[in-house]
């Protein structure tokens, strides 16, 4: 029998560090807390657009400063942090034996690149800010240390352990923020609480585009709105979950269009079938070997293998046993909706194309009127009017009850 496991999950958001009041500033001098209003309701806006959960709390850190600072003051209690002169308040690393155990870095390496910027009053140069004086008409709060602004490391932590407790079981984030960020988390939340901060972290891959790193310097950045012109959400979201979340994702055309043509293999062996009324197969193998590679380290690209695996099954049963291939296509769909795919009906995606500017109802049209020909025997205008079809990138499919179109992928 599965195991049920009841999760809380917390995404923390960094609404106020230097690279916001900077781009604040640049617009016009307008409000920081505008401007990441308008970011957060546009990651709202794609995160449904591409199926994915919303999570069970989303805290802010301005919302946070009050338990940031009580944070800060057990750390300076505990002599693990101190204040400088200027109102900058640091954690020294060296008073946390075990910094480095996430990043695997030892404390000499850290050394070498490690600098004091102007105006830091660090004790060593590998500390790190946790709490950073606002200086005269900055955006800051009161602290004991006078007017200032936390850090980001520290923001997290007071959230985190704010929404979990000072232990919880897993921490997410991309690889880019193993080190520093992810290693100062542990450092300051395990110095002032005692505990374990976290029990398991799952860090995920970098997004490549084209085999290069992505950025705004070098052009290849793209928003998920620009590629939802032109793929649909199901399809993104199959490039982004088809290989483990630990390794990179190469963003291309390509990889778009393989995607698409998977996803067009689960609906066209979907296609047909009676799923609503079938009944539910429950613990069969391909259920049990689905779920056994998701218990392994969330193994999607294995969890897959199994969904073509079931596809090829029921295209075989599709002409020896309907019930069966019914009952294998609900369970496709079912174990599908897990990873939040193949809830579209088969036509709907097999018919729609956001790169195709055609009316459904004018391919039905033509479809009609090539079966009127063929009817006739008029082999030459049938011939012309696929021809048509196939110049608008639509397949049309001649069978027994007619003939069916869906748009070439």
């Amino acid at each position: 029998m599965l195991a049920a496991f009841y999760v809380t999950y917390v995404r923390n958001i960094t609404d106020i560090d230097d690279k916001i009041l900077q781009r604040a500033t640049e617009n016009q001098g307008k409000y920081f807390q505008g401007l990441t209003a308008r970011f957060i309701d546009a990651m709202h806006e794609d995160e449904k657009a591409l199926a994915i959960l919303p999570p069970d709390q989303e805290p802010r850190a301005t919302g946070h400063i009050e338990e940031i600072i009580s944070m800060i003051e057990i750390l300076i209690d505990k002599e693990f942090a101190y204040s400088a002169e200027n109102g900058d308040v640091y954690f020294s690393i060296m008073r946390f034996p075990d910094y480095g155990k996430l990043s695997k870095k030892k404390m000499d390496e850290l050394l070498d690149g490690a600098r004091i910027e102007v105006g830091e009053l660090k004790q060593d140069p590998r500390d790190f800010v946790l709490w950073k004086a606002a200086g005269d008409g900055g955006i800051g709060w009161d602290s004991p240390w006078g007017y200032g602004r936390p850090g980001w490391h520290i923001e997290c932590s007071a959230m985190s352990t704010s929404a979990l407790g000072n232990n919880f079981d897993i921490h997410g984030g991309g690889t880019d923020l193993l080190f520093p960020h992810h290693e100062n988390e542990i450092a300051q939340s395990e110095c002032a609480t005692d505990s374990k901060f976290a029990n398991l972290w799952m860090h995920n891959g970098p997004l490549r585009v084209d085999n290069e790193k992505m950025s705004k310097s070098l052009g290849n950045f793209f928003t998920v709105r620009e590629v939802l012109k032109k793929y649909s959400a199901e399809v993104v979201r199959h490039l982004l979950i088809a290989s483990h979340y630990r390794s990179p994702i190469n963003y291309s055309e390509h990889s778009l269009q393989q995607s698409a043509k998977a996803l067009e293999r689960f609906y066209i062996s979907l296609e047909g079938l009676d799923i609503e009324n079938a009944k539910s197969l429950t613990n069969s193998r391909f259920e049990k070997t689905f779920f056994a590679a998701m218990d392994d380290d969330f193994n999607t690209a294995e969890a897959f293998g199994v969904l073509f695996e079931l596809v090829t099954v029921i295209n075989k049963q599709k002409g020896e046993d309907i019930d069966l291939a019914n009952q294998l296509g609900k369970l496709l769909v079912r174990l599908g909706g897990i990873l939040g795919m193949l809830q579209s009906s088969p036509a709907d995606f097999l018919r729609g194309d956001q790169s195709i500017e055609i009316e459904a109802a004018t391919i039905d049209q033509l479809i009609a009127e090539r079966e009127q020909a063929r009817m006739e025997k008029n082999w030459a205008l049938a011939d012309e009017i696929r021809d048509q079809l196939t110049a608008m990138k639509v397949v049309v499919e001649d069978g027994a009850d007619g003939s069916s179109w869906r748009i070439e992928r």
